[in-house]
């Protein structure tokens, strides 16, 4: 009777182990997704924003990464430009439209 009881509790115990192991392979499994997901969406916001970036500049193929800089550090340091910039974040965070 003990001994069938004991037997009982080591199936119940491997079960629960193997349960366990598939969790959290499972979970490795889903970390790795979000983190891919995160990056495509990362890339798709920089392809995205770079090619707006472009179409502002006169011949940005001739321009280099230094010259780019440049003139992004020009553009941002116009007075006004930092409060513009957190003005239309804080509006963003707090769900309000940009422009009316």
């Amino acid at each position: 009777m003990m001994n069938e009881k004991l037997e009982k509790l080591n199936r119940e115990l491997a079960q629960s182990e193997a349960r366990l192991r598939r969790a959290q392979h499972e979970e490795k499994i889903l970390v790795r997704q979000i983190k891919q997901l995160t990056r495509k969406e990362r890339t798709h916001r920089l392809c995205t924003r770079g090619a707006m970036l472009e179409s502002f500049l006169i011949r940005p193929e001739v321009l280099t990464d230094d010259d780019v800089m440049d003139i992004l550090k020009l553009v941002f340091s116009q007075s006004g430009m930092k409060e513009a910039v957190a003005e239309s974040v804080k509006r963003r965070v707090a769900g309000e439209p940009l422009t009316e």
